[in-house]
C-alpha cells in the first residue's frame, strides 16, 4: 500500500541530499514536491496546501541539531504533521454498555459485511467479549448467507430473520435477542447500495434512532481515494457517525482516503483491514501510518503481531532444542505456521525498516511456503524428528509426494543444513551473548 505516494515523498527529500543546512529555497523546491506527491495520491488540493504551508512553517522556523541533516529534519516534520492529519492519536473504541450497540454502515462492495465478521473476531479473541451478529441487509439475501458463513467461521452466533422486511425491527429483536443470551456485544451490518440514496439513508438513519449505538462505523473502500472522502462527507451529514474503517489496504491504494478522511469528516479512522483473512483487523494508530507511509517500516506492530502468536511454553521448548542441536523439521514447520498466522506475508516485511522499498516490485504470495510446508508433510514423523537419516532414495519418495522436483529437495535440504549449522554456531555462544537473549 502507498508505494507510489512513499517513493514520491522520498524523492522530494532528495532536494536536501547534501545540504548543509535547510534554507527558503530547497524547503520551496521540497515543499512543491510534497504537494505534488500529495495530489497524486488523490488527495483534495485544499488539504495538500494546507498541509504543506503547515510543514513549510515549521522547517522555516525549525533550528537544525548538528546531530541530524536537513533532511532528517524535514521527514520528521512531514512524519508528524502526517501522523497528525490522520488523528494525531489512536481513537477509542468504545464497548461499554449491555449491550454495547455497534451500527456498521457504508456503501456496497466495501467490505461491510467481512469487516463486521473480522470485528467480531477482534473483540471475542482480543477483548475478550460475547458478540452478536446482525444480518439488517433485507434486500440482498446473499449478505445474510455470508455473514452466516462468517459467524460460524469466528464461532459467534448471527441473528437474522429472512422474511422480515423491517430493519429497525430486525436490529431491535437483535438487541432482545442478545440479552437473553448474555451477549455483551450487538454488530449491527445494514444494508449497502451501489450509490447513496435516500431510501438507505432514511432506513439507516432510523435504526440509529431506535437502537441508540454506542458506535457507528463508517466502511469505506480505501481504493476508492476522493471519491470516499466525498461519500463519508455524505453519510456523516445524515448519520454523525463515530469513527471510519478503511478496508482493503492490501490493494492498491494511492492514500488519498487515509489521508484526507479525518481532515473532511473530522472523524477519527478506528480500524483497518486487509485482505479476506478474519484476523486481518489491526486498530489505526496514526503515528505508525506515518512511518509506513514515509518507508520507516512499522516494527511495534510487527512486534505485537509476534508477540499475539507468542507461546512462551514451546519458545522455551524450541530454546531447548537449538541448544542441544536437535532442531527439526518439525520445529521448523511448526514456525511457519506461527508467521502465516501473524498475516500478509509481503505487509509484514513492509513493516521492517528499509524493506518496503526493497520488496515494492517483488510478488509474495501467502502460498510462498507451500512447497516448503508440502515436502515437509511427505515425510514421515521418523524424518521430520531425524534430518540426518533423509537418503537420496528418501529424497526421491519426499520429491514425488510433495509434487516438487528432487531438485528443489536438495535445494531445500542444503538451507536447512545451513540454518543449523549457523544454529551450532549460535550454540557455542554463552546464552547471555546471543542476540535478542538475556539471562
Amino acid at each position: 500500500m502507498f508505494n507510489n505516494l512513499t517513493e514520491r515523498l522520498e524523492s522530494a527529500f532528495k532536494n536536501l541530499k547534501g545540504e548543509a543546512r535547510i534554507n527558503e529555497l530547497n524547503i520551496a523546491n521540497t515543499v512543491k514536491d510534497i504537494r505534488r506527491a500529495l495530489i497524486d495520491a488523490d488527495v483534495n488540493y485544499k488539504i495538500a496546501k494546507e498541509f504543506t504551508d503547515k510543514v513549510k512553517d515549521k522547517a522555516s522556523g525549525a533550528k537544525v541539531i548538528n546531530a541530524i541533516s536537513p533532511g532528517q529534519l524535514m521527514v520528521k516534520i512531514v512524519q508528524d504533521e502526517l501522523a497528525e492529519l490522520m488523528g494525531g492519536t489512536e481513537a477509542e473504541f468504545n464497548i461499554t454498555g449491555n449491550p454495547a450497540i455497534i451500527l456498521v454502515a457504508g456503501l456496497q462492495g466495501s467490505g461491510k459485511t467481512t469487516f463486521s465478521g473480522k470485528l467480531a473476531s477482534y473483540l471475542k479473541t482480543k477483548k475478550g467479549k460475547s458478540p452478536l451478529l446482525v444480518a439488517a441487509d433485507i434486500y440482498r439475501p446473499a449478505a445474510i448467507d455470508q455473514l452466516t458463513v462468517l459467524g460460524e467461521q469466528v464461532g459467534v452466533d448471527v441473528y437474522s430473520e429472512r422474511d422480515n422486511k423491517n430493519a429497525v425491527e430486525i436490529a431491535q429483536n437483535a438487541i432482545k435477542e442478545a440479552r437473553s443470551k448474555n451477549k455483551n456485544v450487538v454488530i449491527i451490518d445494514t444494508a449497502g447500495r451501489l450509490a447513496i440514496d435516500e431510501v438507505m439513508m432514511t432506513e439507516v438513519a432510523d435504526i440509529k434512532t431506535a437502537v441508540k449505538p454506542t458506535e457507528i462505523l463508517f466502511v469505506v473502500d480505501s481504493m476508492t481515494g476522493q471519491d470516499a472522502v466525498n461519500t463519508a462527507k455524505a453519510f456523516n451529514d445524515r448519520l454523525d457517525f463515530s469513527g471510519v474503517v478503511l478496508t482493503k489496504l492490501d490493494g492498491d491504494t494511492r492514500g488519498g482516503a487515509a489521508l484526507s478522511i479525518k481532515y473532511t469528516v473530522n472523524k477519527p479512522i478506528k480500524f483497518v483491514s486487509s485482505g479476506e483473512k478474519l484476523d486481518t483487523l489491526d486498530v489505526f494508530y496514526p503515528d505508525r501510518m506515518a512511518q509506513r507511509i514515509l518507508g520507516m517500516g512499522d516494527i511495534t506492530t510487527l512486534v505485537e503481531k509476534a508477540q499475539a502468536q507468542y507461546d512462551e511454553v514451546e519458545a522455551k521448548r524450541l530454546e531447548k532444542k537449538i541448544r542441544k542441536n536437535q532442531f527439526d523439521f518439525q520445529d521448523f514447520l511448526d514456525q511457519l505456521q506461527q508467521i502465516k498466522k501473524m498475516g500478509n506475508l509481503k505487509d509484514l516485511m513492509g513493516m521492517i525498516p528499509g524493506m518496503g522499498k526493497a520488496i515494492k516490485d517483488i510478488d509474495i504470495s501467502d502460498d510462498a511456503f507451500k512447497g516448503i510446508e508440502a515436502m515437509i508433510k511427505s515425510m514421515t514423523p521418523f524424518e521430520r524428528a531425524n534430518p540426518d537419516v533423509i537418503n537420496p532414495g528418501r529424497r526421491l519418495r519426499i520429491a514425488k509426494g510433495s509434487g516438487k522436483d528432487l531438485t528443489d529437495v536438495n535445494a531445500f535440504m542444503k538451507q536447512f543444513d545451513q540454518m543449523r549449522n549457523m544454529m551450532k554456531m549460535m550454540n557455542k555462544m554463552p546464552m547471555g551473548k546471543m542476540p535478542g537473549m538475556r539471562r
